[in-house]
């Protein structure tokens, strides 16, 4: 047994800065490998801070989301009334002048009838000319056509109505059943109508992460709370040129590494998921093999990837745990205890177990 043991204190020593599978270091507190990230406008390299999951850092992270959850676009009460615009097709009915309405009555097809706003937002009408109605609401149309009439007409009576709308429209995209483009009719169109008119969100829609595009800017809508607490917030009336996105959940995973029961990657099942959920589903940690203490949760991101840390030593750090969300693409890794790193030295640099090789060396010093 003795003439084995310098054999076995030369493989150990050097073993000690060997650690198999994925370890995570935290050197006064920043990150071991440097990172893209951006500073001011500009990409460039750094380590990042290892920030500790605490109950302040997560009210601070409450209070930015529900920020930006109210961060969202200006309602626009001339929005709520339709408004003609160019391509519009509008029929003109006036009493007791039937040489003024159109020959052939309603015999004629309804992609004939009426009159089409041109592309200048103009209305040929007889006696009157070219009317200027783009942007003008139904009732102001009739106002204005009653008006110049009278001056050929004595009380003139008229009625105005939209035969198909065609200026104003909205993009439906994504995860629904029938994508497309929807006109915008008299009754003003909101979130929860145009995603009801495309069939309805399919069984793979994200419906809390629904991305409204609007004047070059994107707002983040939550549907899902539209559908299951009324937040009404949400349900935006859209305008003309708005896109509406539903992404897709198949891509809203957070992975779960290190010493856990089970790795695997995760769905953020209605948006919500936790950091003790996450660690729940993979089967928990792994008590014989993991450190309760180096707990991270690394958030990558283009510009300002993030890693946070949690000390789960204490059994009530996990209050913390299910208090702290996790976003999509969130990796979770739990470390690797050192003891367990030194077993699997061992059993990488020795041929099969310590144990077996000691006992064996305990028969050859006999």
């Amino acid at each position: 047994m003795y003439r084995l043991m310098p054999l076995l204190m030369a493989l150990l020593l050097p073993a000690c800065s060997l650690t198999p599978g994925m370890q995570m270091k935290a050197e006064d507190n920043l990150s071991d490998v440097l990172v893209p990230v951006s500073v001011n406008g500009k990409m460039t390299k750094a380590k990042l801070k290892i920030v500790p999951i605490t109950a302040d850092l997560i009210i601070e992270r409450e209070n930015i989301r529900q920020g930006v959850a109210d961060t969202l676009p200006p309602v626009d009460d001339s929005k709520t009334v339709y408004r003609l615009g160019p391509h519009d097709r509008v029929q003109i009915t006036v009493w007791e002048h039937p040489e003024l309405n159109d020959p052939g009555g309603e015999k004629i097809l309804p992609e004939l009838a009426g009159k089409v706003v041109d592309d200048d937002g103009l209305l040929y009408y007889p006696y009157i000319g070219n009317l200027p109605v783009a942007g003008k609401t139904v009732p102001e149309v009739r106002m204005m056509l009653t008006h110049e009439l009278s001056k050929y007409f004595k009380k003139v009576k008229l009625d105005v109505r939209v035969l198909s709308f065609q200026s104003h429209r909205a993009a439906v995209v994504g995860e629904v059943k029938t994508p497309g483009i929807q006109a915008m009719t008299e009754t003003p169109l909101t979130v929860a109508e145009a995603i009801s008119r495309a069939g309805g969100a399919s069984e793979n829609a994200d419906l809390s992460n629904v991305a409204l595009a609007r004047g070059g800017k994107l707002y983040k809508l939550d549907v899902l709370a539209l559908y299951e607490t009324g937040g009404v917030k949400q349900n935006l009336l859209l305008q003309d040129g708005d896109v509406l996105n539903i992404p897709d959940r198949k891509d809203n995973k957070v992975f779960v590494m290190g010493e856990v029961g089970r790795q695997q990657a995760l769905d953020i099942h209605k948006g919500r998921l936790s950091l003790a959920q996450a660690l729940s589903e993979a089967s928990g940690l792994d008590f014989n093999s993991s450190r309760p203490e180096q707990i991270y949760v690394i958030r990558t991101s283009a510009v300002n990837p993030e890693i946070f840390q949690l000390n789960a030593e204490s059994p009530d750090a996990l209050i913390l745990a299910d208090q702290f969300p996790l976003q999509a693409h969130d990796t979770v890794f739990v470390g690797t205890a050192g003891v367990t790193k030194w077993s699997r030295v061992l059993n990488q640099i020795l041929p099969g177990s310590f144990t077996s090789i000691m006992t064996r060396a305990s028969y050859v010093g006999m």
